[in-house]
């Protein structure tokens, strides 16, 4: 199939001048787009893939926050592309990520929780074995793998980034404020809330508070690991414990550094998670107190620092024309932390929602020479990364069933293939989005930011590109498109099958235990 038969062209017999000219043009943009694909695939590129924590819509310069300066960000966004209508699979941190590397649904792969949103330290279980993440698709396509950040995808041994595709890993299992001093474990907080003890339960929690808003290193207990493997098996080491979190992108971005210089004639992949921005807040010395944004601005400002050294080394290797960089967030911001979480600029509320401001996030593409620069509206999402970087590089996405080829709107100015959007909480489709119009299906707040729960009788409609911020809805106004929604709701429900929750076998595992407790009394 030629390319114009795959995005859909007909070539009509007789045009006008007007339309030859336009005709030449495309045809154009079809031949450069051909050519740089069947040269990636000849020379495969490079890809870094920046993925910040808990960074807000609204919180780079080249986004529209006014105090916080993101220098090298927006220069990124200014050379490439900055994408306006980009989003994640889900709106809190270990059903992004493994959406992010296997392409997949998290209600496809288990990787979600209906009570449990996230994966806690010593969970059972972690990124199932069965599924391929794009580190080993790219693995067997000949290239070097390395990660450099938070991994929030199981904190055992057998479920690290080296057991599924990472050449090389250093960094946290799990975000950094999950291992608490002095304070009640993820189990005894369940099991307070299992007893109904919810003013205990509170009370722990809002003692918490005061150590988020001023930080101190041994608040948390947070290992810092390396792994690497090597031909007898894995080398696996705890460098610290506690992290030194003052110093952990800068880190990051050394030991990510180090990693493209060492990678030889062979393509590399490199994932850098940065811990940051989620809270609790650090930054180096050299960094604080820097921003007119406060400590956020301080610790995003580090981050854009290491955006700018990254870019700076793929320069000084001479292998910046041959490399997809991409920077985005794993969700939105964590509106609940105030002024210690970020900003999601004009869209409605932030992190743990299914409203824009939870899983739209900032989104920038770079390769000199090679993308076509510009502001792209279009949708995309982080479960079109696998499959677009496996056109580039030649590598196997069979199994990234839920991704699209963004290729057409990277290389050659085409609109976006991607024409539609689940949002996910848990394990339940809330919201739907089709072009420009978003039908609310539950409406839910989180993290004591309202509204409560409600499933709709009625659903909510939203036209994003009049009304990105969700103010107005206007359902009655437009009954044939509800209609029309809820029709794709039911074509993607059907087409999706929906694995056990993996993040809930840890209440599986509590209730066995006390029913082995009483047993045994």
């Amino acid at each position: 199939m030629t390319r114009s038969e795959q995005y859909g062209h007909v070539w009509p017999a007789r045009i006008s001048a007007v339309g030859l000219l336009l005709l030449a043009l495309a045809l154009a943009s079809e031949l450069y787009a051909a050519s740089g694909t069947a040269a990636a695939e000849e020379n495969p590129p490079n890809v870094v893939i920046l993925f910040a924590d808990d960074l807000g819509y609204g919180d780079l310069g080249s986004y529209g926050h006014p105090y916080i300066r993101t220098p090298h960000l927006d220069q990124l966004a200014t050379e490439g592309q900055r994408w306006t209508d980009f989003y994640v699979a889900a709106p809190v941190c270990s059903p992004s990520r493994g959406a992010l590397l296997t392409g997949r649904l998290p209600i496809r792969t288990g990787l979600y929780g209906e009570a449990m949103r996230v994966y806690f330290p010593n969970d059972p279980g972690g990124m199932p074995a069965v599924e391929v993440t794009l580190a080993e698709a790219l693995q067997d396509r000949g290239y070097r793998t390395g990660m450099f950040g938070k991994w929030h995808l199981g904190d055992a041994p057998d479920a690290w980034p080296t057991r599924h595709g990472f050449d090389e890993w250093l960094g946290l299992p799990y975000s950094n404020d999950m291992n608490w001093v002095d304070e009640l474990t993820i189990d005894e907080l369940i099991a307070l809330q299992a007893a109904g003890n919810m003013q205990a339960l509170g009370a722990s929690l809002a003692g918490r508070a005061a150590k988020y808003a001023d930080p101190k290193p041994d608040y948390w207990n947070e290992p810092l690991f390396h792994s690497r493997v090597e031909a007898n098996g894995y080398a696996d080491r705890l460098i610290e414990q506690p992290a030194d979190q003052t110093s952990l992108t800068r880190r990051y971005t050394e030991a990510a550094i180090e990693f493209m210089r060492d990678a030889g004639e062979a393509p590399f992949f490199v994932y850098l998670p940065y811990t940051m921005p989620h809270t609790p807040l650090f930054r180096s010395a050299e960094f604080a107190g820097r921003s007119l944004g406060g400590r956020y601005g301080d610790v995003v400002e580090e981050l854009d620092w290491s955006v700018g050294q990254i870019k700076q080394a793929l320069i000084e290797f001479d292998v910046a024309d041959n490399t997809l960089v991409i920077f985005s967030s794993d969700n939105g911001p964590w509106l609940s932390m105030q002024i210690e979480g970020g900003r999601a600029g004009l869209l409605r509320n932030g992190k743990g929602t299914t409203f824009e401001g939870g899983m739209r996030v900032p989104t920038v593409f770079w390769w000199p020479d090679t993308l076509k620069p510009g502001v792209v509206s279009g949708m995309g999402s982080t479960l079109d990364l696998f499959v677009t970087i496996a056109a580039l590089s030649g590598a196997n996405a069979s199994t990234a069933v839920d991704g699209i080829d963004l290729s057409p709107a990277l290389f050659a100015g085409e609109p976006s293939p991607r024409e539609e959007l689940a949002y996910y909480r848990a394990g339940t489709l809330y919201a739907y989005r089709k072009g420009s119009w978003k039908i609310h299906l539950v409406v839910e707040g989180s993290y004591g930011i309202g509204p409560e729960k409600q499933v709709l009788d009625e659903p909510q409609l939203y036209h994003l590109r009049d009304d990105p911020s969700e103010r107005f809805d206007v359902s009655a106004q437009y009954p044939d498109k509800v209609a029309e929604l809820l029709e794709a709701v039911a074509i993607h429900s059907a087409e999706v099958p929906k694995l056990p929750p993996e993040f809930d076998r840890r209440l599986n595992r509590l209730s066995a235990n006390a029913h082995t407790n009483t047993d045994a009394k």
